[in-house]
């Protein structure tokens, strides 16, 4: 009997500035991607300033690390998402959403998809692991 495939999902849900969290969470998706699981990611709250393209972290005096989420689909984590509600409360759009990589038969760039709380429920329902960031 084959082992069923495991469906992690990894919630973003604090700014990517001030703390560790959103950065130690991007290693361990890439660390994940290395296994067979079935990897997605969910930016809500203020989570989704992480997706904000743009960002200069000179004047924080940190280096910052918008660019690795540019190689999340290079690692195979195609599932990347973001809360509708969250991303309009904070006066972002679509287009304020970084690229996370490139359609492998288009090549054209690939954005996260925005989804709907329902959606983020239902999908949450299916995971047998959720860990948050």
């Amino acid at each position: 009997m084959a082992e069923e495939i495991k469906k992690i999902m990894f919630t973003v849900r604090k700014a990517p500035h001030g703390s560790i969290y959103v950065y130690e969470g991007l290693e361990v998706k890439l660390i994940m991607a290395a296994y067979d699981a079935d990897i997605s990611v969910v930016f809500m709250d203020d989570g989704v300033f992480a997706l904000k393209q743009g960002q200069d972290t000179k004047e924080l005096g940190i280096k910052g690390f918008a660019a690795t989420y540019g190689a999340l689909m290079d690692y195979e984590i195609q599932k990347v998402y973001v809360d509708r509600h969250s991303m309009e409360v904070r006066g972002m759009t679509e287009a304020d959403l970084l690229v996370i990589g490139e359609d492998e038969e288009t090549e054209e760039p690939v954005k996260p998809q925005v989804i709907d709380a329902q959606e983020i429920a239902a999908m949450m329902a299916e995971q047998h692991n959720i860990l948050s960031f």
